[in-house]
């Protein structure tokens, strides 16, 4: 019996779920010692880049989320047209699928116990694999430029991956996450790629 008890409590804590962990966030930020010194004490607008609906909900909340880290870095909030220098966001967002790899697993248990002609054996099978798998991948780009002559003073992208089912893939958690994750250690070593957990 003890031996069942143990292949119980072995299979329960194979088949437990794992806590999940948002994935990390890859960033790359460009800009030369020229441009970040024309961004010392500016206010900055925030737009949606071109071929992006500024108007979506979707938009409003990657806006927000890129505003927030923007003054959080010492930028001034300005109205629509009232500043020379304008963020651009654009976001990417896809969906695919990837097949499970792993094969399944199975797990037997056999003992006897007792006199003659006595015994107990038990066999379970479960599949860890499963079938395929949707995740979602999102890019958040943000450039900041001149409005006037459109000249690119900071260029920044973050990308990251999660299971499409997981929280962490939805826009609210993933915008001000991605962002923050772009702006923190601003303006950051231009050409290089770090991740962010």
């Amino acid at each position: 019996m003890k031996r069942i008890a143990a292949a119980l409590a072995f299979c329960a804590l194979v088949a437990a779920p794992v806590l999940a962990r948002a994935a990390p966030v890859e960033v790359t930020r460009f800009h030369t010692p020229e441009t970040l010194a024309r961004l010392k004490g500016v206010a900055a607008t925030v737009e949606a880049a071109p071929g992006s609906d500024p108007a979506s909900l979707e938009s409003k909340v990657w806006l927000a989320a890129v505003q927030k880290e923007l003054s959080a870095q010492g930028f001034g909030v300005a109205t629509p047209g009232a500043t020379d220098v304008v963020a651009e966001v654009f976001v990417e967002r896809e969906v695919f699928k990837r097949e499970g790899t792993r094969g399944p697993v199975s797990v037997g248990v056999g003992g006897t116990t007792g006199g003659f002609g006595s015994g107990v054996g038990m066999g379970l099978g479960f599949n860890l694999g499963g079938g395929a798998k949707e995740y979602v991948v999102t890019r958040l780009s943000v450039r900041i430029r001149d409005r006037r002559t459109g000249e690119s003073l900071w260029e920044g992208r973050a990308e990251n991956r999660e299971k499409a089912k997981a929280k962490e893939a939805a826009i609210a958690e993933a915008a001000p996450r991605m962002a923050h994750a772009l702006f923190a250690g601003f303006p950051g070593t231009s050409g290089e790629t770090v991740s962010v957990k």
